[in-house]
C-alpha cells in the first residue's frame, strides 16, 4: 500500500492494535488520492477497493466530508461516489460486438473503392457487375421525392442539408456521406445516384453544384455522367450494401433505398459476390480534401 498511497503505514499500524482509524483512513486515503491529477489503473483500482470497504464502516459525518473532496475532483470514480450517495452505480456500458467477418470484408471493399484511382473504380465497379443479377424484388425503386430532396437542397445552397438526405436515403453514416460528397473524383456520388434512381439531368445538375472541384471541370461533370449510364445498377447496390454494412446510420428508421439485410444477403461479401475482387495493392490515392461538413453560406458552389 505504501507504493500507491504513501504516509498509511502508521495508520494501518494503529488499526492493527485494535484503534478505529476507519474514518481517518478514509479521509487521508481521499486526500492523498485528489493531489494527483492521474492515476494509473493499479492506483485507482486500489482506491476504489479500499474505499468501498470502508465507506460503510464509517459515520455519516465522514462519508460527507469525502464526498465533498470527490465532488471537486474531476474523473472521481463513479462507483465510490455512488456508494457515498447511497445509490447504485450506473453500470458500465457494454463492449462493442466483435466485428464479423460480413464487416470486415465490407470495410474492406469499401477502402479499397475511395483509395483506388477511376480506373481502379471502374475495375471495382465491373467486378461487381460480374457477380449476377439481383434477385428479382430485392431492391425496391426509391420514390421520386429522394432525387428531388436531393436537388432542391443542392440548388438552394444547403450542402449540409444534401448530406443529410443522402445519409438518410441510403441508410449509411453521416461520416460516410461526407466523404462521398467531398470525394474529388465524384465516382462514389454517381454509386450513389445510381442506386438512388436518380435521372441522369438532376444528377448533372448536382455535381455542377454539390463539389467546386467537380463543376468546376465541365470535362469532369461530362466524363461522370458517362459513367452514370455505364454502372449497372447491379454494381452500385451492391456498393452501396457494402457501405451500409461498414458504416451503418447511426439511427434505425429504415432508409428509402434499402440494401439487404445482413441476414437476408447471407455470408461474406465475397462470397456472396462469388467471385475474388480485384486486387488494390499501392492505389493511386485520389486527394481527399474536405469540401462539405459544417454548411457553408448558400452561393457558395456556384
Amino acid at each position: 500500500m505504501s507504493s500507491l498511497f504513501p504516509g498509511l503505514d502508521s495508520l494501518v499500524g494503529l488499526a492493527r492494535h485494535g484503534v478505529d482509524v476507519k474514518p481517518t483512513l478514509l479521509r487521508v486515503l481521499t486526500d492523498l488520492y485528489v493531489q494527483k491529477p492521474t492515476h494509473s489503473p493499479d492506483e485507482e483500482r486500489q482506491y476504489v477497493e479500499l474505499s468501498l470497504r470502508l465507506i460503510d464502516a464509517v459515520d455519516a459525518a465522514t462519508r460527507d466530508i469525502v464526498a465533498r473532496t470527490l465532488a471537486a475532483y474531476p474523473g472521481a470514480p463513479e462507483q465510490v461516489l455512488a456508494r457515498l450517495d447511497g445509490r447504485p452505480a450506473r453500470e458500465a456500458a457494454p463492449p462493442p460486438p466483435p466485428e464479423t467477418r460480413g464487416q470486415s470484408e465490407a470495410r474492406s471493399l469499401v477502402r479499397d473503392f475511395f483509395n483506388a484511382d477511376t480506373d481502379g473504380r471502374r475495375g471495382l465497379l465491373d467486378a461487381l457487375d460480374r457477380a449476377g443479377p439481383l434477385a428479382a424484388g430485392a431492391w425496391p425503386t426509391p420514390g421520386e421525392e429522394v432525387a428531388r430532396r436531393l436537388e432542391t437542397s443542392v440548388l438552394g445552397g444547403r450542402p449540409g442539408d444534401f448530406v443529410r438526405e443522402l445519409e438518410r436515403a441510403l441508410g449509411v453514416s453521416r461520416t460516410l456521406a461526407e466523404r462521398i460528397v467531398n470525394d474529388l473524383g465524384g465516382e462514389p456520388l454517381v454509386v450513389a445516384a445510381r442506386a438512388l434512381a436518380v435521372p441522369a439531368p438532376v444528377l448533372q445538375r448536382i455535381l455542377l453544384f454539390v463539389n467546386p472541384a467537380i463543376g468546376h471541370s465541365v470535362r469532369r461533370v461530362y466524363a461522370l455522367s458517362a459513367l452514370y449510364q455505364e454502372v449497372s445498377l447491379a454494381a452500385a447496390l451492391r456498393l452501396v450494401a457494402a457501405w451500409r454494412e461498414a458504416e451503418p446510420a447511426a439511427t434505425t428508421a429504415a432508409p428509402t433505398r434499402p440494401g439487404p439485410t445482413t441476414a437476408a444477403r447471407g455470408g461474406t461479401v465475397r462470397g456472396r459476390l462469388g467471385m475474388a475482387l480485384p486486387s488494390m495493392t499501392a492505389p493511386e490515392r485520389m486527394p481527399t480534401e474536405r469540401l462539405v461538413g459544417p454548411p457553408r453560406k448558400a452561393g457558395g458552389g456556384s
